[in-house]
């Protein structure tokens, strides 16, 4: 017998055995990755002319729903969208927001979610709930998926111009919607005080944007 035939034996049983733990390894990470699922899914739109993340509003949001929900997982996922100071993105950042509860919601069955925006990012939480704006047109969250849907909090929201909420202007989600809007914030009141446009994170209203999430997440 050749002395190389063994060898090329012991090779191809050895890129059997690598193939083998590959697929092993394959499927125990397609299994960890299938198993991250949490109990809540905060899913937050930043504020025009903020930088890529949850935003000053939203990272604190954030942090005080966590702190009101001991005892269950919860996690976050910032909106992929531009958030552009000529207000031309709130369109595609809404299929942003949608894409991602479909995704999430398909893979985790138990997962609930908490909507959010701030300024710009209020108007894509309209958008994706169905409500229609004048800030362009996206993807919504399919009717189906409104029940997982726990609650929807939003700072500074544009609609407040055009004489409408998202608890006038959407008999889904109205009922589980928290508006803030400071008095003279020129985005939502139309005051002149864009100080007051910049105050959501200090003055309160986003502990009780948390509470208010933490609530009627522990409602069901």
């Amino acid at each position: 017998m050749s002395p190389t035939l063994p060898l090329r034996r012991l090779a191809a049983a050895a890129v059997a055995c690598a193939a083998g733990a590959a697929g092993l390894t394959a499927v125990s990470a397609t299994a960890a990755s299938a198993a991250t699922c949490y109990d809540v899914d905060v899913v937050f739109a930043r504020g025009s002319g903020e930088l890529p993340g949850l935003g000053i509003v939203g990272t604190p949001l954030v942090s005080g729903i966590k702190s009101d929900l001991p005892g269950r997982s919860v996690t976050s996922y910032a909106v992929n969208y531009a958030a552009d100071l000529a207000q031309t993105s709130a369109g595609p950042g809404a299929t942003d927001m949608s894409n991602h509860v479909k995704s999430v919601a398909a893979s985790c069955p138990n997962t609930s979610f908490v909507l959010g925006g701030y300024s710009q990012g209020a108007s894509v939480t309209d958008i994706a709930i169905g409500i229609p704006t004048l800030l362009g047109t996206g993807g919504t969250i399919p009717t189906n998926l409104s029940s997982r849907v726990k609650a929807v909090v939003v700072y500074g929201n544009p609609l407040r111009l055009y004489g409408q909420t998202i608890n006038t202007a959407s008999s889904l989600y109205g009922p589980k919607a928290k508006e803030f809007c400071n008095l003279g914030d020129p985005v939502c009141a139309n005051g002149a005080d864009i100080t007051a446009h910049l105050t959501y994170p200090y003055n309160g209203t986003v502990t009780q944007g948390a509470q208010f999430a933490a609530d009627k997440v522990k409602a069901g």
